[in-house]
């Protein structure tokens, strides 16, 4: 028997997260919270999950190493996966209520607040996917979870941008390597969100598991209840 792949689940103190562990464990990982560099090292796969203020949880990563972990995992080429606000601290900085939070920095441009007529994005959107991207593969035409209030409107530099629009055009989505990241919520996108996984997982087995999954058909527009999270 093939042994599943291993995702470290960041710990530091961001709320809600049990439902990503049972999401990735769902999508076909051994799934584990932790903040223990070794187990992390050991991981084939970290996930950095956030949910709230981008400077909370800045001091959150801080407090456990987090920013230099996910720097070096990044340079290294081992995979990443950041939801949310853990898409949002990749980039330079974040600016909320006036004050700017330097981010991680393992991309250029900033974060700030959504121009929209209704604050926060809360429900189900679609995505305008850019051409060769393997976080997608078959989720053509698929709408996806969203609760936040702050967004890039503009995406790096480098990789593959996807983009949703609530008032502005945002950053929805990134690849960028083994680096990937969404400002919506996977684990709470129905079978969407757990296609996205899947394929992120089929990427940590990539080159000794078994083979990533095939694009199959597009998926249906899905409802579901709302969130109370905002980020």
């Amino acid at each position: 028997m093939t042994a599943r792949p291993r995702v470290a689940v960041l710990d530091y103190g961001s709320g809600n997260v049990h439902s990503a562990v049972r999401a990735v464990e769902a999508a076909g990982a051994e799934a584990a919270l932790t903040a223990d560099p070794a187990r992390i090292e050991a991981a084939d796969g970290l996930l950095v999950p956030g949910v709230g203020a981008f400077a909370a949880v800045m001091e959150g990563l801080a407090a456990v190493d987090g920013p230099r972990i996910i720097r070096e995992r990044h340079a290294a080429g081992r995979p990443v996966l950041g939801i949310c606000v853990g898409m949002q601290v990749l980039f330079s900085a974040g600016t909320e209520h006036g004050v700017r939070t330097p981010g991680i920095g393992l991309w250029d441009g900033e974060v700030g607040p959504l121009r929209a007529p209704v604050v926060p994005h809360m429900g189900w959107s679609r995505v305008q996917v850019p051409a060769g991207s393997r976080m997608f593969a078959g989720t053509a035409d698929a709408h996806f979870y969203f609760v936040h209030s702050y967004a890039a409107v503009q995406g790096p530099s480098t990789g593959l941008t996807t983009t949703a629009v609530h008032g502005d055009r945002f950053a929805a989505a990134v690849e960028d390597g083994t680096t990937w990241a969404a400002q919506f919520h996977p684990e709470k996108s129905s079978e969407a969100g757990a296609r996205l996984l899947r394929n992120w997982i089929a990427e940590l087995t990539r080159a000794t598991g078994p083979a990533a999954a095939p694009a199959g058909p597009s998926l249906p527009n899905i409802t579901a209840p709302e969130s109370k999270d905002t980020a």
